[in-house]
């Protein structure tokens, strides 16, 4: 598979696992939070270990807040936010199924096997379960919103909060473009990686920060833990197509019932409002048409988002929302760290 398809990866994780402390973070001096990095075993049939990075601060007064991450993210991907939230709170932050360091199983009866919502859904609670954690506030990136709504549904005791960070509302539902095009110019599709790209690691790095806003430790981390390294130093995702087309899949098929939550939420929105926000790929200068094009893609998309946003606030019936402006979908949570954790922090939770 090489690196074909990397491009896709939500956020881009190296570590080690098995219950040590990581230095560099706080091994529990200092009154520095602790990150001990777990493997938990979620299924016997097939057989599925979880990577979880476990981050607890000396003194807990807040409630304990789990971290999922979008569609091809992994644990590192909170490496930054983790660590602050942990000042309070014990946190964890899991990989699903699929990605990362946790284990991998192909579907086989089924496009979707294995990884429909409900088995992710079961993943989350086996691993609350295996660490003692009776109640918690779970924040998910992206496509991890349906895994939040789908817990909170059903399991409400459980339930202590929810974290929407710029997720979906419905993902089976097209987006309010307001009976607008969108504009079909090759040059703001996502560029695809070549073979060059995944020539090394730092080739891989390189080319995930041309791509990229911003170039944050925690999206060198994410991106560490999604690959493997070959014997000749060339690198390739380590999630198979048929993994990741599984997930996408079952995460598009799946329409969230929020009458079924009752946990207080917080809907944080990431707003694009220029071309680095969007198409941070995209070199200067650009002729006029590309130029056109991508300023009405941009307006196109502020509208579904906003739309989106109202909708999943209004579904949710809460008063607690952060919108930001200026703001990527990929990196939002670092740039912007500061306000969310705020956000965060200021909720009272149930």
């Amino acid at each position: 598979m090489a690196l074909t398809g990397v491009a896709g990866l939500a956020a881009c994780g190296g570590g080690s696992h098995g219950g040590v402390g990581v230095g560099g973070v706080g091994t529990g001096g200092g009154g520095k939070p602790t990150v001990i990095d777990r493997r938990v075993k979620v299924s016997a049939t097939p057989e599925v270990s979880l990577q979880v990075r476990d981050w607890q601060p000396p003194g807990s007064t807040g409630p304990v807040i789990v971290l999922l991450a979008g569609l091809g993210g992994n644990a590192r991907y909170f490496d930054s936010l983790a660590p602050a939230l942990a000042a309070r709170s014990r946190v964890l932050a899991i990989s699903r199924r699929g990605y990362g360091l946790s284990d991998k199983p192909m579907p086989v009866k089924t496009a979707t096997q294995y990884y429909e919502v409900d088995t992710l859904v079961a993943d989350l609670k086996a691993v609350l379960d295996a660490l003692g954690v009776q109640r918690a506030v779970l924040g998910g990136h992206s496509i991890a919103g349906n895994e939040l709504t789908r817990f909170a549904g059903l399991y409400p005791e459980r339930t202590q909060g929810l974290i929407y960070l710029d997720t979906t509302f419905d993902y089976t539902l097209d987006g309010d473009s307001g009976g607008e095009t969108v504009p079909d110019n090759r040059l703001l599709h996502e560029p695809k990686p070549t073979l060059d790209d995944g020539r090394s690691l730092q080739t891989a790095i390189a080319f995930f920060q041309r791509n990229s806003k911003n170039w944050w430790p925690a999206l060198e981390a994410n991106l560490r833990d999604a690959i493997d390294i070959r014997g000749d130093g060339s690198v390739r995702l380590n999630t198979p197509d048929e993994v990741e087309t599984a997930v996408d899949t079952a995460g598009h098929s799946f329409s969230p019932d929020y009458k079924a939550v009752r946990a207080p939420s917080l809907v944080v929105t990431a707003l694009p409002s220029g071309r680095r926000d969007m198409f941070p790929w995209l070199e200067l200068p650009l002729d006029a048409k590309t130029q056109k094009d991508a300023d009405d893609y941009l307006r196109i998309f502020r509208r579904v988002s906003i739309t989106n946003s109202n909708q999943l606030v209004a579904a949710l019936d809460t008063p607690n929302r952060l919108t930001l402006d200026n703001a990527s979908h990929g990196d939002f949570i670092m740039e912007r760290e500061a306000e969310v954790l705020r956000a965060i922090q200021f909720m009272t939770w149930a």
